[in-house]
């Protein structure tokens, strides 16, 4: 498992990446996440990315993921993190943490995900697999841009972008090929719904109400089924949007802060 820190403060954050795939971010996108935790690192934060294991064995579920990163927090992090902030596929293994593990942490956010990912996104996310595991770079990204451009209507446009996106895309994607397909079976399989009521720390959940990868309707049944859930929708707002929100910092700073 790879790893990016910024910052020395006293108390620590773990972010545990989307996917399939994850890597350690470079270039474009590590200005990116560096401007994004910002706030994290003004409140006097450590960040830590961690990718997910490498080289992980065939069937390894999103259950053993979550195994992975308490391996991670116990052997590294003296068995405890202030603070897990997991987005999107990252999000998914969260769920899996705080019921299993929840020592491990003093507080959990999970961003963009819920219960069960929705059957366009287990197509999608299985097409941009494919399209990574081959080395297609323009057809990696023609595939996001559907995340982005959604429909048949604007098909041209996402075959425009396409190249553009997936030279960026592809840019520092260091993580064996398997791990990405391993990734896509234990997410197309995923479903927390059983263990969402062990849940016993207290658990801040983002949502977009225009989420086409975790509806509105699954979102507000896992805030259901938490015992202790704190549920914040970004209205008229999709996946991706959420994910790159200046606001997502100030709501988990004022959660894990009790305001």
């Amino acid at each position: 498992m790879d790893y990016l820190c910024w910052g020395s403060g006293p108390k620590t954050l773990l972010f545990i990446q989307g996917g399939p795939g994850s890597a350690v971010p470079q270039g474009m996108m590590r200005r990116m996440f560096r401007r994004q935790f910002q706030p994290y690192l003004n409140a006097g934060y450590s960040v830590w990315i961690v990718t997910r294991r490498r080289n992980m064995p065939p069937g390894h579920t999103i259950t053993d993921m979550a195994g992975d990163y308490a391996h991670v927090i116990s052997e590294e992090f003296g068995g405890h993190v202030d603070v897990v902030v997991a987005e999107s596929f990252g999000g998914m293994i969260a769920q899996y943490l705080a019921a299993l593990y929840p020592d491990a942490f003093g507080r959990i956010v999970v961003v963009i995900a819920a219960a069960e990912l929705s059957d366009w996104g287990k197509d999608v996310d299985a097409r941009m697999a494919g399209a990574l595991v081959s080395g297609d770079a323009g057809r990696a990204g023609t595939v996001f841009a559907e995340y982005l451009f959604p429909g048949t209507r604007l098909r041209w446009l996402r075959r425009l972008l396409g190249p553009l996106i997936g030279g960026r895309l592809l840019a520092g994607s260091d993580y064996p090929p398997d791990d990405v397909q391993t990734e896509v079976r234990a997410e197309l399989s995923f479903n927390s719904r059983d263990v969402l009521p062990r849940i016993r720390p207290p658990v801040l959940l983002i949502c977009g109400d225009h989420d086409k990868f975790f509806p509105k309707d699954v979102a507000a049944e896992t805030a259901g089924l938490i015992p202790d859930c704190t549920l914040i929708w970004y209205e008229g707002q999709g996946h991706l949007r959420v994910a790159a929100s200046s606001r997502v910092a100030r709501d988990v700073l004022a959660f894990v802060n009790g305001s």
